[in-house]
């Protein structure tokens, strides 16, 4: 996911547990006991304008907030990283891995009255991987027999989908996929009711209809507000919060606007400008309102690496020798970050590699210089470099420009822009240079590192050369592919992890993904009105679990 009380994953099993760490405040920041919660109240906040809130095509956190809180699939990730069943009951898999068998959870229903069944995980999941559908998030279904029938236009139903009774949804993969189950609890695989239609129906993308805890009051209001009331129809526990007030704020200064709402009590939850970081933490951590906690996200330059400046390796290796991560931790971010060797989150504990990336230990002006010769970056070359504004990058991106410009004698054109915009240049065909870039887990292995963002299969470009994938460096390496497409293969975890590690070592060797620093992410709560407040898996609140004090 385009950016959990999560810190360090205990990788024996799927199923991981994690250990709490840096949580702030001098009380309990996350409220109180469950118990303790009461029904009513509205939770406001802001956020920047989503790409989509559909489950077709939601992608980054603000998306995912809206379509995690509409939808339920069949299974979720807890925010220690704990995929546990939502309305899957069970699940079988074959001994080659290949096919997967899930009992659904009877009588749930959509908001409009309509049963949720196997039918309508189908439907769903079809709906996304059609071609017409554009889904940049698809790719999560690319395991599935059939898939690639689908997405170029062939066939409107993927062959491995199968609903043997209402209540049996069976799930045939073109190749071995262990942890295909821990998939699932991506929001792209939620079920939908008939009247979804296709992936880009209008109507049905701008007022989702699910069959989660909340629902849709109104449709969305681009960039002005989307607000959420309770499903009292849910068929798991019901939330408490009666609404949900979302803000769609301006996004070249969306933190700051989050960071005053939050202030004058306009806001309940809220983001902060990376310069304001030490003094919202002086005031609100002494009254129980700061959180702070490592997750499970990474931050990195993506580098273009079929077009441009950066398609040779020694450029690559040249930008992140240049990058003094230790000065920028300590001037921009006031110690609040730690700087990335590694791909892979430190939280994946059974795989992590500590400094695996030489380059990114150490500022090296001299091999930096000496690289970027033999890799084509001669002084007064133009670098592309964009970011997405109102998120607080501004400063610490400024500080990369001027240390690229002053190592390698290179000029860097630095440009901010609204996110959606942002992925859009991306995609384009004849991208170039470099981009801010940040990932996020949608659920709790390496695997959802390595494939979407690095696999040659998630390029996938349609005909005009847009890349519709994550895999935006459009970085292909085939004994890459090779070492993640066995892991999926093998059952047992020790193996799985050592392959895992194989891969990454390949990938931080070539460097499609330049790393900066791991992710911290801190937030404002308003934990004197609500309880249970706390982030969730994808960096967002708890929306389903809070209540009134």
């Amino acid at each position: 996911m385009r950016g959990a009380k999560s810190a360090k994953w205990v990788a024996g099993a799927i199923v991981i547990a994690l250990a709490a760490t840096a949580c702030g405040g001098g009380d309990d920041s996350s409220g109180n006991n469950e118990g303790s919660a009461k029904s009513g109240g509205t939770f406001r906040m802001g956020i920047t304008e989503p790409v989509a809130i559909d489950p077709y095509n939601a992608q980054e956190s603000e998306g995912i907030l809206v379509a995690d809180n509409l939808f339920t699939g069949l299974y979720n990730s807890t925010k220690d990283g704990e995929v546990i069943p939502e309305l899957a009951t069970s699940k079988k898999v074959s001994a080659d891995g290949k096919t997967w068998t899930f009992k659904i959870k009877q009588g749930t229903k959509f908001s409009n009255g309509e049963a949720v069944d196997a039918e309508s995980f189908i439907r769903g999941w079809n709906r996304v991987a059609q071609k017409k559908a554009a889904s940049d998030v698809a790719y999560h279904l690319g395991g599935i027999e059939g898939f690639a029938d689908v997405q170029s236009g062939k066939s409107q139903k993927m062959s491995g989908l199968s609903a043997p009774d209402a209540d049996t949804l069976q799930v045939k993969l073109s190749a071995p996929d262990f942890e295909f189950f821990v998939k699932t609890s991506h929001t792209v695989f939620s079920p939908v009711p008939k009247v979804a239609g296709d992936g880009k129906n209008k109507a049905f993308n701008e007022a989702p209809i699910g069959n989660g805890p909340f629902k849709m009051q109104g449709k969305w209001e681009h960039n002005k507000s989307i607000t959420l009331v309770r499903n009292d129809d849910y068929g798991l526990t019901k939330a408490k919060l009666e609404k949900v007030q979302i803000d769609i704020l301006n996004s070249n200064n969306g933190s700051t606007l989050e960071y005053q709402g939050f202030e004058s009590g306009q806001y309940d939850w809220a983001r902060m400008p990376t310069p304001q970081l030490p003094a919202a933490k002086a005031k609100y951590e002494p009254q129980g309102q700061w959180i702070s906690e490592d997750t499970n996200g990474m931050n990195y330059l993506l580098a273009i690496t079929d077009n441009g400046p950066m398609k040779d390796k020694k450029a690559r290796e040249a930008v992140s020798y240049a990058i003094d991560r230790d000065a920028i931790v300590k001037g921009v971010f006031q110690g609040m970050y730690t700087k990335s060797a590694t791909i892979l989150p430190p939280v994946f504990k059974d795989v992590y590699t500590k400094d695996l990336c030489t380059s990114c230990i150490k500022q090296d002006k001299a091999k930096a210089k000496q690289l970027a010769s033999e890799g084509g970056l001669k002084p007064g070359t133009t670098i592309e470099m964009a970011y997405n504004t109102g998120a607080g990058h501004e400063e610490w991106m400024q500080a990369v420009k001027q240390q690229l410009e002053d190592v390698l004698g290179v000029k860097v054109k630095s440009t901010g822009k609204p996110f959606a915009e942002l992925l859009d240049d991306q995609q384009k065909p004849g991208a170039t240079g470099l981009y801010r870039f940040a990932w996020g887990a949608d659920y709790p292995t390496p695997d959802n590192y390595l494939y979407p963002l690095l696999s040659t299969a998630s390029i996938n470009k349609d005909e005009s050369g847009k890349v519709i994938g994550d895999n935006r460096s459009r970085y292909s390496n085939k004994a890459f592919d090779d070492l993640v497409n066995k892991a999926r293969a093998t059952n047992d975890q020790a193996a799985r992890n050592d392959l895992y590690k194989q891969a990454e070592k390949i990938a931080v060797g070539d460097l499609p993904l330049i790393p900066l620093w791991n992710r911290t992410q801190q937030r404002l709560a308003n934990t004197k009105k609500f309880a249970n407040l706390d982030m969730d898996f994808h960096e967002n609140p708890n929306l389903a679990e809070v209540g009134l004090k």
